[in-house]
């Protein structure tokens, strides 16, 4: 097993490359991205967080949304080494502290998310809550792609 040294973690924003963030969501075997399709998701979130072992990204994760309103949590990635040793958690944590800090003071803010299924409960340990509940219905998607 792999042993981390939390101490060996460091969080920066605003840092992730295309190539970091192409490789990264290869490494959890997410949907292939264009080159053109990662610069543009990159450059349009109000913040990148990145927890990184030395210079390699270990863990990923960003907010997007119109930063008044409503937010989203986007993409967080944990390379499959490093799950299960709070990396998650410490993007996580500094995503939530992020939009906290946007947030106009004396109102709310929807912060959401769309998890992979079997994740609940760790995003229920971070404060969120599951839906369907008795007043909000599930959430819902549509994928956009070309015919085949």
């Amino acid at each position: 097993m792999y042993q981390l040294d939390y101490n060996m973690i460091t969080i920066k924003t605003n840092e992730i490359t295309i190539e970091e963030y192409l490789d990264i969501r290869a490494s959890v075997n997410w949907r292939e991205l264009s080159r053109n399709q990662a610069e543009k998701a990159l450059r349009h979130s109000l913040i990148l967080v990145g927890a990184y072992e030395d210079d390699h990204l270990v863990g990923m994760g960003r907010i997007v949304g119109d930063g008044a309103v409503i937010c989203y949590v986007q993409d967080l990635i944990v390379r499959p080494q490093y799950q299960k040793h709070n990396v998650g958690s410490q993007v996580l944590s500094t995503l939530i502290q992020y939009v906290e800090g946007i947030r106009e003071e004396g109102s709310q803010m929807m912060l959401c998310l769309m998890c992979a299924k079997g994740r609940e409960p760790f995003y229920e340990k971070h404060g969120f809550i599951a839906r369907p509940t008795d007043t909000l219905g599930p959430g819902m998607i549509q994928y956009l792609r070309d015919c085949e």
